[in-house]
């Protein structure tokens, strides 16, 4: 073959390359037209250009969305397309074929073309869009269509009707935080449930108290667990009243709370399809121009999380204190040995649970504070800071949640108390000398006090050596189980003269 022949031939082929290149191209495409104009969106994708370019607008965290608030939007989309349907805005077929999409969504499909980032600008328009734009395209699907043709199903003048972002987002964000709320209390019941197992299989454990960090009067071990029970306690009935504090929606008051756009019907009826679809106990708000206006509800459940997280790195920390050691430090409890603690010191062992919910707990007090902020920077009648206010409470309520499951199930439950430490340190403290005091007087005692501690011996050697009291005396004011009780040991000598 010659020459010329060769190259004719090759670039016959590959002009049908190139021409077959492009035709698949072109089919891995669509075009799609915004205000901004037109842009291509990859053929197979359920999201549309508005998603599009908020994912390239706003790469700031690389986190998916919460799959919450993805189902809460769902849930919201489709009682509004029902909602609109039975007030004759939105003809069936295609309200079904909305609502047969959310029901795709719940059932956990579409998820990776929710492609916004959780923080964003424009007050969550973003995630609202991406919503609009993966149920239309699935809609038009359902009814026949190809993506992008939203002739079919339009994403804001059918998935959107009768809504705002600025009434969608704050009920999505509420929707969002009860669900989230409700695995933060199952959580903390379980370790108030722990804890009060300890506090019953330790009412017999004598120890030393402490104030301060100094010593002070004893304690029994089951009284100190007794406490964090009830300190848990009062933060899940926060957690009650925060789920109190988003019942109450801003939905049909549309842009600004006027409820303009919104049907008069649809205005009436939303909340309670809502209610209806979702399972959820909602009203809607008496003054919907302050329920969108005004974020303080979400202030009000970070600082209950906030509240909560304080209270488990307490015990943490306490847990840690009491467990020092195991030969040099306290030594009062056993924590379950859960890994190596050390890279290059043989043996040691690291509180790792409790360590790791004291970040989470340092974690949501900076969160709180973020929240606060956003909240007070509202102007007017929208707050624009909505999506980093979701960010950080769902991340706030998720992962103290998981602190709390962990410090259950790998601390907790398998704490164990060193008996035998706790009563030589009982034993040996010098501040059992208080209960003398009602005896022989605070100074009295104060000078026994002293000089057990310069010599170095018990009190109850001192007081027996002065024949200040006799050993049944002492045996009966000095009792640590009564030390641990309300009133005054001994109580019944009181009248013996010294």
């Amino acid at each position: 073959m010659a020459a010329d022949e060769i190259r004719s031939t090759v670039g016959k082929r590959a002009g049908k390359s190139t021409v077959k290149r492009a035709k698949a191209e072109a089919k891995a495409f669509r075009i799609e037209r915004d205000s901004i104009g037109e842009k291509e969106v990859p053929a197979d994708v359920y999201y549309g250009v508005q998603s599009l370019r908020a994912a390239e607008n706003f790469r700031i965290t690389g986190l998916a969305m919460h799959p919450e608030i993805v189902n809460s939007l769902a849930y919201i989309k489709k009682a509004a397309a029902i909602t609109n349907c039975e007030v004759g805005l939105l003809e069936r077929p295609i309200a079904n074929a909305i609502v047969g999409a959310c029901d795709e969504i719940l059932a956990g499909k579409f998820r990776k073309d929710f492609i916004v980032d959780p923080i964003q600008g424009g007050a969550g328009t973003s995630l609202n869009m991406n919503a609009n734009e993966v149920i239309a395209n699935r809609a038009i699907e359902l009814l026949g269509g190809q993506k992008g043709d939203y002739a079919i199903v339009h994403p804001n003048d059918h998935v959107n009707l009768g809504q705002s972002t600025n009434d969608v987002i704050p009920t999505a964000g509420k929707m969002t935080t009860i669900r989230l709320l409700r695995n933060l209390k199952a959580q903390l019941l379980r370790l108030h449930a722990a804890l009060l197992e300890k506090a019953s299989q330790f009412n017999h454990v004598i120890k030393v108290g402490r104030t301060q960090m100094q010593d002070a009067v004893p304690i029994r071990l089951g009284q100190e667990f007794k406490a964090y029970a009830d300190a848990v306690m009062r933060d899940i009935n926060r957690c009650d009243k925060a789920v109190d504090e988003m019942r109450a929606l801003n939905m049909g008051g549309t842009a600004v709370g006027t409820g303009i756009n919104a049907d008069e019907g649809y205005l009436r009826r939303i909340v309670p399809v809502l209610n209806e679809v979702a399972d959820l106990d909602f009203i809607q708000a008496y003054d919907l121009i302050d329920a969108t206006q005004n974020l303080d509800p979400f202030v009000a459940v970070s600082g209950a999380v906030k509240a909560c997280a304080v209270t488990l790195s307490k015990i943490a920390n306490d847990l840690r204190l009491m467990s020092s050691g195991p030969r040099a430090g306290f030594g009062e409890i056993n924590l379950p040995a859960r890994q190596n603690g050390s890279s290059i010191m043989p043996g040691k062992v690291n509180p790792v649970i409790p360590e790791v919910v004291n970040q989470v707990a340092f974690n949501v007090i900076g969160n709180d504070m973020t929240i606060t902020l956003a909240a007070e920077a509202g102007q007017l009648e929208l707050n624009a800071f909505e999506p980093i206010i979701f960010y950080n409470l769902f991340q706030s309520i998720d992962t103290l949640g998981f602190a709390c499951e962990t410090f259950v199930d790998n601390c907790v439950a398998g704490i164990t108390a060193n008996e035998e430490r706790c009563r030589y340190l009982v034993e040996n403290s010098v501040t059992i000398v208080t209960a003398l005091s009602p005896h022989i007087g605070y100074q009295r005692s104060a000078d026994i006090a002293k000089k057990a501690l310069k010599e170095g011996r018990s009190v109850r050697e001192i007081v027996l050596e002065e024949n200040i009291l006799t050993e049944e005396e002492i045996n009966q004011i000095l009792d640590p189980a009564a030390l641990t009780e309300p009133g005054i040991s001994g109580k019944q000598l009181m009248g013996k003269k010294r």
